[in-house]
Formats: structure tokens, C-alpha cells, sequence
């Protein structure tokens, strides 16, 4: 099973807003026949690419899936029938499948004879899975703050300076972590600042397909049609409010969404990118629209890159999330620290999850 989670991690940024999937199928006495993972939205399932690796060895053997195989037609066949029709005789899978129109695979499996028993590495697969799930289980995007800063928690100095705080090496994982991603979100604000592109670029300057969606909060549609983000090198939208001015945006594609006196609303906004298919969301935005995030309880995991730099003044990390006291401070739990060039890489998690199971509609975001 763990080489099935190293296998479906494979699919990362190309799946959605299907699920990452792989299997491992072993013969009658245990020996690897066949592998195989989701490797694009549309294309066959992991099951079907490891049970075409092993053929007939498949008989009478054991299927092992990082999630509950399938139940339904979509754009590709039911995996559970598919393992029936090639005689496997057990099915381990670590995650079960909670999107109703494809559940029931187990089921389905045990009819036929076959024994199928799932949270095999539960927790390992479930956080290589995890945009995906928490869009099936929330009907909201993830979310992963990324942010770059001095030791000393400031993005940027005094006089609004920002590049480059964070490293090369820094500035290319953040093109991983974009190309990972569905959508990436910006607010109006550190569009006017910094005039940023959001596209994926490689590490020879060459650009890959399969771009992120760049978002841009701008209630008042301020972002002028000369912005970088308005090229060709990616798609991008623009949410305004109701009421926006959009006459000079002509030929830009706009989400119009209800807002209050603190800015476009979180609960519409994240409907709307679900309503388009994006599963993850990467938050580039400053510290003011990182805070609406966090105070909404909607940002599932954090990416700092820390940078050997000091400045003492300059605005934080993050700015006001609602948290008035040290009681109600979101805690997390670090999961990896790594050496990046001369920054240091910190990931994180919520503690206790923090994502409300339902968004309520006077939840708002403000605009950095």
C-alpha cells in the first residue's frame, strides 16, 4: 500500500478534479505483477493501468488501492467490475470512496466472492488525496496559504519592497506548488503592488502546459486591462462584485459575486471555483487576504519559505484573522522542514480542522 500512495502522487496536478489513485496488484504467492496510478483527468484509472501490467498473473490475486475502487460509468468503466473480470480474489484499499455517485466498489466486490477491506495506511493516503477529498467532503476547494518572509515575520519593508525576500531556489518550488494547483488567488491589492504573472514557469524558462486558474479579487474592478495576469499564458478571472464597473474589461472573464462593507464573500467565491471544477487553491495573496482565510477557518494547510533576512519594520505575515486572544490562536502541527537553497521551507497543518462544515453566507474576505 505504500508503494500505492508513492504511486498515486504521481497523478499530482494532472487528476483533477478526479481524485490521485494508485494500486499494486500481487499474484497468488505475493509477488508485484502489475502497477499503475491515475495519470490524467479522463484517461484509464490506476487499477486498470496495473491490472494491464500483469496480465494474467492477475488471477487469483490481490489488488492493493489507495482508495475504494469504483462504482460507476463515467468517462471510464467501473474498476470494481474490472477487477472481478480479471479473477482478483481480495481488494485492500486504504481510503473509502465518499463521493456517492462512485461509491459502493466494495460492495460491489463482495457480491462477486471477492474479499475487500478498507484503512489500510488510511491517514497516509487520505493526505496525498486531500484537495480531493476535502472538495467531495466540504463542496469547497483546498486550500494552501503559501507565503515568503524574513526570520522576523515581515514580507516585505518599510517601503513596500518585496523582491526578492525569499531565494531562487524558494521562487522555483513556489512554481511546483503552482503547478500542483487549480487556481491561484490574489487580491486586488498585491495586484497593484507587485503587477504579478501567476502562470507556472519551468526551471529553463520554458512553460508547461496544464495552467492554473489565476483569481483575482478586485471588488471594485480597479485591475487595469494593461495587468500582467490578463495575458494569454494562462486563464484567469476576475471577481467583482454586483455592482462593478467592468466597462474597461472588456474580454475578461468575470465572476460576479454578492459582497458586504469587508469584501467579496469566502463562501461565494469558494462555490464558485468549486462550480468550475477547481479542487485546490494556491492563496498568494498578502497578509490582509491571507487573514480573511484564516479567520473564515478555510485554509487547510500552510507553506512558509523563511529567509535568513531581518528588516524590523515592513508588514507582517499576517494581519488581523479575527484571533483576539491567544486561547483562540490557530494551532498547528509542522510537518516537514526543509533546507531550500539558504531559506528554510516550513509546512504545516491545523491542529484541530478548522473547515466549517457549513460556510456561511455572511462569511467575507478582505481585499490586500
Amino acid at each position: 500500500m505504500a508503494r500505492a500512495i508513492e504511486l498515486a502522487a504521481r497523478g499530482t496536478g494532472s487528476t483533477s478534479p478526479n481524485p490521485v489513485v494508485g494500486c499494486v496488484i500481487t499474484d497468488a504467492s505475493g509477488t508485484v505483477v502489475g502497477e499503475g496510478w491515475h495519470e490524467r483527468a479522463g484517461g484509464p484509472h490506476a487499477e486498470v493501468h496495473a491490472l494491464r501490467a500483469a496480465g494474467p498473473a492477475a488471477r487469483g490475486g490481490t489488488a492493493y488501492v489507495t482508495l475504494e475502487p469504483c462504482n460507476h460509468t463515467g468517462r471510464t468503466g467501473p474498476c470494481a467490475q474490472a477487477l472481478i473480470e480479471a479473477g482478483i480474489t481480495r481488494v485492500l484499499y486504504a481510503v473509502p470512496d465518499p463521493n456517492p455517485q462512485a461509491s459502493g466498489g466494495a460492495d460491489t466486490l463482495r457480491a462477486a466472492g471477492i474479499t475487500a477491506a478498507a484503512g489500510l495506511l488510511r491517514a497516509e493516503a487520505e493526505e496525498g488525496n486531500a484537495p480531493w477529498l476535502t472538495s467531495v467532503r466540504l463542496g469547497r476547494p483546498y486550500i494552501l496559504w503559501k507565503y515568503a518572509a524574513t526570520l522576523d515575520g515581515r514580507v516585505a519593508a518599510a517601503d513596500g519592497t518585496s523582491r526578492w525576500i525569499s531565494c531562487p531556489e524558494s521562487r522555483a518550488d513556489v512554481h511546483r506548488l503552482r503547478a500542483e494547483a487549480d487556481a491561484v488567488v490574489v487580491g486586488s491589492g498585491t495586484l497593484r503592488a507587485d503587477d504579478p504573472h501567476l502562470a507556472v514557469r519551468g526551471p529553463d524558462g520554458v512553460t508547461p502546459g496544464g495552467q492554473p486558474l489565476r483569481v483575482v479579487l478586485d471588488t471594485h474592478a480597479t485591475i487595469r486591462p494593461t495587468a500582467r495576469v490578463l495575458d494569454d499564458a494562462a486563464p484567469t478571472l476576475v471577481a467583482v462584485a454586483e455592482d462593478a464597473d467592468i466597462r474597461h474589461l472588456a474580454g475578461v472573464e468575470l465572476a460576479r459575486l454578492p459582497y458586504d462593507k469587508y469584501g467579496i464573500s469566502v463562501d461565494a467565491l469558494l462555490g464558485e471555483l468549486h462550480r468550475r471544477g477547481v479542487r485546490s487553491v494556491l492563496l498568494e495573496g498578502g497578509p490582509t487576504l491571507a487573514g480573511a482565510f484564516v479567520a473564515a477557518g478555510v485554509v487547510d494547510k500552510v507553506v512558509g519559505y523563511l529567509a535568513p533576512v531581518l528588516l524590523g519594520a515592513g508588514p507582517n505575515v499576517l494581519a488581523d484573522a479575527g484571533i483576539g486572544t491567544l486561547a483562540e490562536a490557530l494551532r498547528l502541527r509542522i510537518t516537514e522542514t526543509v533546507r531550500i537553497g539558504t531559506d528554510i521551507r516550513v509546512t504545516a497543518v491545523p491542529m484541530v480542522q478548522s473547515v466549517p462544515t457549513v460556510l456561511t453566507s455572511h462569511t467575507a474576505l478582505k481585499e490586500h
